[in-house]
């Protein structure tokens, strides 16, 4: 490397004297190289990745060859300027410059190529575990983190600026903010948590411990907000979900949800007729499936009537109250069609004759 250098040097100082056609050549020689580059990186990576049969290796040639051109003709760039004679200081900051953007450069690639590389794992859950869609938004922010403290770091190294100070400066302001913003950090580690044990996902309908019902619309770092049935928003902060008692309707094998309706018919009723009645209504209705296939039990001897339960299932829990209203509609026609008594409590009210008693 060193004799291809002396070499350059020599060629410049017989052929081209003047400083600034150096520089100039010095430019458009690394210009010409990263075209080059350009053309080989681009023809190479595209032949393997058109061997594949996923997007990914597509994503990566199209991610990579930038910041390769950028920081090729960035080093040119800076060698050209060197040839210019200007003074030291104003070297070094330019200097200092383009490697601060040849590493935002990097940065911004490696951001990038890890939020392709963490969605493609997430799609294959036979080989990551780990890595779920639930989880992704967690790993997303945590590469992020380490990469923007790495380049930060590179980048402070390039405007040779010590940071042994500002990590010990850091720690004491990190110790007084960690007291004075308790709260903040408590929501922030039950924000990860959630993430990472996933107790419930986006678009889930949960219930919380104070009986609030909605799905859940964004999972923070900070809070969680869930959508009501009335259309209302409810924030809710991470360290209260994380130590409350969550109900997830959705959380199952699958997405449906079980519905109970309860009917009450007068003693004398025939059993098997309310029992028909009731499975012919549950096929009638589009929002009930047959799958797990719906029942009737026979709950109570009642102080009025023979107390009986229907259960089926719901496509999904935001069909419930939908579901329930158009299951009662029907149970009562049909009990009207059928002369069945829906019974209701009577009371029997005696009066007694006390007017012998008075005379």
């Amino acid at each position: 490397m060193e004799n291809i250098t002396e070499t350059i040097s020599t060629w410049f100082a017989v052929y081209a004297p003047n400083p600034y056609v150096q520089g100039l050549a010095i430019f458009v020689l690394a210009y010409l190289t990263a075209k080059l580059a350009d053309f080989l990186l681009t023809r190479i990576l595209k032949s393997i990745a058109g061997s594949t049969k996923n997007e990914f290796d597509d994503k990566f040639v199209e991610l990579f060859h930038k910041p390769v051109v950028a920081t090729i003709v960035l080093i040119g760039t800076n060698q050209a300027i060197a040839r210019f004679g200007l003074p030291e200081t104003v070297l070094w900051f330019v200097s200092a410059v383009i490697w601060s953007v040849t590493i935002i450069y990097w940065m911004a690639f490696f951001i990038r190529f890890t939020r392709l590389s963490l969605t493609a794992m997430s799609g294959k859950t036979n080989k990551f575990q780990m890595v779920q869609m639930h989880t992704l938004p967690l790993f997303n922010n945590m590469a992020m983190i380490l990469i923007v403290g790495l380049a930060t770091y590179f980048i402070f190294l390039s405007w040779e600026i010590n940071i042994s100070a500002w990590v010990a400066s850091a720690g004491i302001i990190g110790l007084a903010l960690s007291f004075a913003a308790k709260d903040t950090l408590a929501n922030l580690f039950a924000g990860v948590f959630i993430l990472a044990d996933s107790p419930y996902r986006l678009g889930h309908y949960i219930i919380l411990e104070s009986g609030e019902r909605g799905m859940v619309t964004h999972i923070g770092i900070r809070s969680t907000r869930i959508l009501t049935r009335d259309d209302v928003e409810i924030t809710v902060p991470n360290a209260i979900m994380g130590n409350s008692k969550i109900i997830n309707q959705t959380g199952g094998a699958n997405p449906k949800m079980r519905i109970r309706i309860k009917v009450s018919v007068a003693y004398g009723t025939d059993i098997d007729l309310v029992r028909n009645i009731l499975m012919e209504t549950v096929k009638e209705q589009p929002d009930i499936v047959m799958e797990p296939e719906p029942r009737v039990r026979f709950r109570n001897f009642g102080e009025s009537g023979l107390d009986f339960e229907l259960l089926c299932w719901i496509r999904m829990p935001v069909l419930r109250g939908k579901a329930i209203d158009s299951m009662n509609e029907s149970v009562y026609k049909a009990f009207l069609e059928n002369n069945i008594e829906i019974p209701y409590p009577k009371r029997d009210l005696y009066i007694k004759d006390l007017e012998g008693k008075l005379s």
